[in-house]
């Protein structure tokens, strides 16, 4: 459960200063990587370093595409959708980027609500608290920090798009967050869906073979490797989930709940 929010001061965020430990189920490290995840880009500070440089240079352009791709194939709609969001939420989005989820986020949560985004890299954080200065928004923060040792406490929700690519363990570190939240969806992408959409997919890929740590083998399966092993991590820590394929199913948003308190969904 979210930490109660008449205690807390609703400008700062909910942060902590170190990860909770928290027991997983043995050999799922092992067997996320057996099926082509790097044990090289485990959360370390190498690995850090590589993601900072790869969208520190690149902040400018991605904002642009970013935003210009939003609505596409309805992927960040149907994110915000399957949160299932109340007024008065807190809402973490992990990889937060520029900040273009934000708008759609803070919709659903309302005045009342907070959203906190987590990237990172200092480069896309100047630009989504730049969006938000100019929108005026009191009840959006922003912190600079690794989503494989997340800076949060607990929230009501964890959003993630298009970033467990990135991870080297994607299990450990989507349970990590089904721990601090209630509800967590990811979207990432899903090869294997249509044969342009997986050629075009796997240019993408080996062009950013650096900033993915995709070294030799086929890209394809290294990401289709790290998209099931995020899925997985919210299959075996959720109570209730669903699953929706989009852009002739080439990307999937997977959607894990708790049950309440009160044994309802």
């Amino acid at each position: 459960m979210a930490e109660d929010r008449s205690r807390r001061d609703p400008r700062s965020p909910v942060t902590r200063d170190r990860r909770r430990s928290r027991p997983r189920p043995r050999g799922r490290a092992s067997e996320t990587r057996s099926e082509g995840a790097s044990p090289s880009a485990a959360a370390d500070e190498p690995a850090v370093r590589r993601i900072q440089r790869g969208y520190a240079a690149w902040a400018r352009v991605y904002d642009w595409f970013a935003r210009a791709t939003s609505s596409v194939g309805g992927v960040r709609a149907g994110c915000v959708r399957a949160l299932d969001l109340d007024p008065g939420d807190t809402v973490v989005e992990f990889g937060c980027g520029p900040g273009v989820n934000v708008p759609a986020l803070r919709e659903a949560v309302g005045p009342t609500g907070r959203v906190v985004g987590v990237d990172v890299t200092g480069a896309m954080l100047d630009r989504a608290r730049a969006l938000a200065g100019r929108r005026g928004w009191e009840n959006v923060a922003f912190v600079q920090g690794d989503a494989t040792d997340p800076p949060i406490r607990s929230a009501d929700a964890v959003l993630a798009t298009f970033v467990t690519s990135l991870f080297g363990d994607p299990y450990a570190v989507v349970s990590d967050w089904c721990d601090i939240a209630d509800s967590v969806v990811v979207a990432a992408f899903a090869p294997r869906g249509s044969r342009p959409a997986n050629a075009a997919l796997s240019a993408f890929a080996r062009l950013n073979g650096r900033l993915f740590d995709l070294t030799g083998g086929d890209p394809l399966d290294r990401l289709d490797a790290r998209t099931r092993a995020a899925g997985r991590a919210i299959v075996d820590n959720a109570a209730t989930v669903t699953e929706e394929r989009y852009l002739f199913g080439t990307i999937t948003v997977c959607a894990g709940h708790r049950l309440g308190d009160d044994g309802d969904g």
